[in-house]
C-alpha cells in the first residue's frame, strides 16, 4: 500500500488527475487527520513540504474524494464594462455592471455588479462574493440588469424561477453594501445561477460547456469566484492585494474552497458555511454527510455520496481545507441557533488546522477557547459567534469589516 500511495503523491506533484484508493479500500480514522500527515504516513516538517507536497496532494484529495476536479483556468477572461453610474448611494460610490466571458464558445457569462467608493483616490479593497438570487436584490436600483437564468421561486416575485421587478432590494440588508461603501471597501458580486443554477442535474450553467467532469455545484461556484477574481485584478479601481471572498451558507462553502485553491484571496470569510465547508464531516452535531447528499445531491461529486455512512474512511476532514488557506488569514462566522451548522465543531476545525499556520509562521487563534457571543477573535484564524438564526446580517458584516481591516492593514 505505501508503494501505491507514494506513486500517487508523485502524480500529485506532475499534475496529473491521480489514481486514489476506492472509498471502501481507505481506513478509518476516527478522528480529524492531521493536516501535515501525507497520504502515505510521512511528516510535513518544511514550509517547501508543504506548498510542494502536501498541500497539493489535500488539493487532489478534495478534488478526487469530495468536490470534484473543475477545468483549469481558461486562456483569457473577457471583460466588457457595461453600464457605469457615478452617483450610486446618493453618490457616495460608482456602480458598475461588467459581463465576463470566457471558455468554450456558448458559455453563459458572469454577469458581474461592483461597487466603489468615491471618496477614495487610491486602489481599495474588495469583498467578493456569490449572491442567491440574482444582482437586482442586493440593492434597489431599478437599473440593475435583471438574470435571465432559472432562479429558485422563494426568491422575491420569482415566478416560474425567473426573476421579476419585484425582487429588487431583496436581499439588501444581507450584503449591506452602504456599510461597505462608508468604511471605505469596494463590493464585487453575482449570481451563483449564473454559474451552476441551484438545482440537480447541472443540465445548464458552465457543466454543458465542460464535459467529463464529474464536479459538483460547490467546485463550480468557487471557480466562478476565481474568474471574477481574474478580472479584479486588472480593475482599476481595486487593490489587487487585498480581495477577500466571502460567502454565507452553501456559498460560504463556495467561499472557502475558492479561498483554499485560490491563494489571490488575502481574506477568506466562510460565514455559516456548515457541512461541507467549515463544519467537520465526521460531527455528531448539526446536518450530516449523509442527508446532505441526499438533499442536495448536485452540490457535490458521486465519491462523496460513498462516505455518508462511512465517514471515518474520508482521507481528510474540513480542518485539512481550512489549513489550505494558510497563511491567509481565514474567518469562520456564525449565530447560536443555528446549530444545524455545528458552530462548536467548526471552532474545532479551526484549531486542527492551526498547525500549518504555526508551521508557516502565520500565527493562529487568538485564545484556544470560543469567543463569547458578539466578539470578534481575529487571529490569522479568526472566529465569531453572534445570537440568532442562520442568515446574514448587518452584523456579520461588522465583523467582517473589522476582520479585514486588521488583516488587511487598516483603520476603521
Amino acid at each position: 500500500m505505501r508503494g501505491s500511495l507514494l506513486a500517487v503523491s508523485l502524480v500529485v506533484l506532475l499534475g496529473a488527475a491521480p489514481d486514489f484508493p476506492d472509498p471502501d479500500a481507505l481506513p478509518s480514522r476516527p478522528g480529524m487527520p492531521d493536516p501535515l500527515v501525507m497520504l502515505d504516513g510521512r511528516k510535513v516538517t518544511t514550509r517547501e513540504d508543504w506548498f510542494t507536497r502536501r498541500r497539493p496532494e489535500l488539493k487532489a484529495l478534495f478534488e478526487h474524494y469530495m468536490y470534484g476536479r473543475a477545468p483549469r483556468s481558461p486562456v483569457e477572461v473577457i471583460a466588457k464594462v457595461e453600464r457605469v453610474d457615478h452617483g450610486a448611494f446618493g453618490g457616495k460610490a460608482t456602480k458598475k455592471e461588467i459581463t465576463l466571458s470566457f471558455g468554450p464558445e456558448g458559455t453563459p457569462p458572469i454577469h458581474l455588479l461592483m461597487y466603489t467608493p468615491n471618496a477614495s483616490q487610491n486602489r481599495v479593497p474588495v469583498f467578493l462574493g456569490l449572491n442567491f438570487y440574482g444582482n437586482h436584490t442586493v440593492a434597489n436600483d431599478p437599473s440593475i440588469w435583471l438574470p435571465t437564468a432559472w432562479v429558485p421561486n422563494k426568491a422575491a416575485g420569482a415566478k416560474e424561477n425567473r426573476a421579476v421587478e419585484e425582487g429588487r432590494g431583496f436581499q439588501a440588508d444581507t450584503w449591506s453594501v452602504e456599510k461597505m461603501i462608508d468604511r471605505g471597501y469596494a463590493l464585487a458580486t453575482f449570481y451563483c445561477g449564473d454559474v451552476a443554477p441551484d438545482h440537480p442535474g447541472h443540465q445548464d450553467g458552465v457543466f454543458p460547456y465542460y464535459p467529463g467532469y464529474d464536479w459538483g455545484s460547490v467546485s463550480a461556484w468557487a471557480w466562478g469566484l476565481s474568474r471574477a477574481a481574474d478580472y479584479l485584478l486588472i480593475d482599476d479601481k481595486i487593490d489587487r492585494s487585498r480581495i477577500a471572498v466571502v460567502g454565507h451558507s452553501r456559498l460560504g462553502k463556495a467561499a472557502i474552497v475558492a479561498g483554499a485553491y485560490d491563494d489571490r484571496f488575502a481574506v477568506v470569510i466562510p460565514h455559516q458555511a456548515g457541512c461541507g465547508g467549515t463544519a467537520p464531516s465526521r460531527g455528531k452535531i448539526g446536518e450530516p454527510v449523509s442527508r446532505i447528499n441526499t438533499a442536495f445531491p448536485h452540490w457535490f461529486n458521486a465519491a462523496f455520496k460513498r462516505f455518508g455512512e462511512q465517514t471515518d474512511k474520508l482521507p481528510f476532514d474540513q480542518n485539512c481545507l481550512a489549513a489550505m488557506v494558510a497563511p491567509r488569514a481565514l474567518l469562520f462566522t456564525n449565530a447560536e441557533e443555528d446549530t444545524w451548522a455545528n458552530p462548536e465543531g467548526q471552532f474545532e476545525v479551526l484549531k486542527a488546522a492551526e498547525p500549518v499556520f504555526t508551521l508557516l509562521g502565520a500565527g493562529g487563534l487568538t485564545s484556544p477557547t470560543r469567543p463569547d457571543s458578539g466578539k470578534l477573535s481575529a487571529g490569522t484564524l479568526g472566529y465569531a459567534i453572534r445570537p440568532g438564526k442562520h442568515s446574514m446580517t448587518p452584523e456579520d458584516w461588522g465583523f467582517f469589516l473589522d476582520f479585514a481591516d486588521k488583516h488587511f492593514g487598516r483603520g476603521k
